[in-house]
């Protein structure tokens, strides 16, 4: 996905606020921004939101020396999401179609993001995802969930990718993981999550911490960039993704970074922002389960 006129003040409402979290003071957070407007006219508008994003971060952590900023809210989101895992599987164990309700807590785990919005209160948002009872998707009905899709091809499939997202979301990514392997224990499945902090993204040790290792193999896509930005990923990585019968892309970060790529992908995301939402062509809050190959 390109980025847009609209995205120019998330950029700023970005790197303001990571700037707070870092515990910038004011004279610093200024300095921050006035070298982001200065950085802004030489980005290229058909560049994709998470390069600007990787840019923006950069110049937080330069100035603010510190290197994992959200360390304490990935802890946070990690230990709360665990202590719901049971729950998440007790669910899981009394629907009439468990892989659906597999993608459907995955998805809705999505909500976990503090590049989106850092105001975020994680515990009454996971709150908030147990006490829903209603099928999120029939809810959500419209062209982009291709379910159908995601089961056939999902079945055939040897080798399957999984692009993580946030911390704490991987609990709910471990829930699907585990229903697959559970329909078919011989599938390989290579769970990639960032090599370095960005933002509140997944690191190796978010994936241990949440149990991930057990029932997949973690490899880190080589880029610190909040979304798969293949031209910034590792040679080992590039080959995982080209090998891979189908992807399996958690969040809007990485539908930026990939929207445009012609492989087997399987976009699963809670449409945040206005932007995105108007790329896919949902609405905002929307559910999407999209399958890459069927975008016009």
């Amino acid at each position: 996905m390109r980025t847009y006129l609209d995205c120019i003040p998330c950029f700023f409402r970005q790197a303001l606020e990571a700037a707070r979290i870092s515990g910038a003071d004011k004279i610093t957070q200024r300095k921050i921004l006035n070298k982001l407007a200065k950085t802004l006219p030489e980005f290229s508008l058909n560049a994709t939101p998470p390069e600007m994003a990787c840019i923006i971060y950069g110049m937080v952590k330069k100035a603010t020396h510190q290197d994992d900023p959200y360390r304490k809210i990935k802890a946070k989101s990690n230990k709360l999401a665990l202590k719901i895992y049971a729950e998440l599987r007790s669910k899981l164990s009394k629907s009439d179609d468990r892989l659906l309700k597999a993608v459907e807590m995955a998805i809705a785990g999505n909500i976990i993001d503090y590049g989106v919005k850092n105001s975020l209160n994680i515990k009454e948002e996971l709150k908030r995802i147990l006490n829903t009872e209603e099928n999120i998707f029939k809810k959500n009905k419209n062209v982009f969930i291709h379910y159908a899709d995601f089961k056939n091809i999902l079945k055939k499939a040897k080798n399957i990718l999984y692009l993580a997202d946030n911390a704490g979301e991987t609990v709910f990514d471990r829930v699907l993981i585990e229903e697959i392997k559970r329909i078919d224990e011989n599938k390989k499945i290579i769970y990639a999550v960032k090599d370095k902090p960005i933002i509140n993204d997944a690191l190796i040790e978010d994936a241990y911490i949440c149990g991930i290792d057990k029932i997949a193999t973690i490899v880190s896509c080589g880029s610190n960039a909040p979304g798969t930005i293949l031209s910034l990923c590792s040679k080992e990585f590039l080959k995982i993704y080209k090998q891979a019968d189908i992807i399996l892309s958690k969040g809007q970060g990485n539908f930026e970074a990939l929207s445009e790529e012609k492989r087997p992908i399987f976009f699963m995301l809670m449409a945040k922002c206005p932007v995105v939402a108007k790329d896919i062509g949902c609405s905002v809050g929307e559910i999407v389960l999209l399958f890459n190959l069927k975008r016009s």
